[in-house]
């Protein structure tokens, strides 16, 4: 399995931002070739974390692609600054 974690610093409204990952990012990132999970976590104090779940590193890379495009063209006021993005192979799960 494979893993990508973004962190979103700034984000200016947490509650607006999860409601449009969940009806518009999620529906099309399930469709992608050996999805596992998805979680869009609020860390408080303007942190938001993601993390896709896939079977394959190239499940999770597209991810990362998508990602980037749905908050060009969905969340950009919402998400003012880059993520921080790691990507990895998961070498222990629970």
């Amino acid at each position: 399995m494979y893993a990508a974690v973004r962190r979103y610093e700034g984000v200016t409204d947490p509650a607006e931002v999860g409601r449009r990952v969940d009806e518009g990012f999620l529906p099309p990132l399930r469709q992608i070739p050996g999805f596992v999970a998805y979680y869009w976590v609020d860390a408080g104090d303007g942190v938001m974390i993601s993390t896709s779940v896939f079977a394959d590193e190239a499940g999770a890379e597209e991810s990362i692609k998508r990602a980037a495009d749905f908050v060009r063209d969905n969340l950009a006021s919402l998400l003012p600054n880059p993520p921080q993005v790691t990507a990895g192979q998961v070498v222990a799960a629970g």
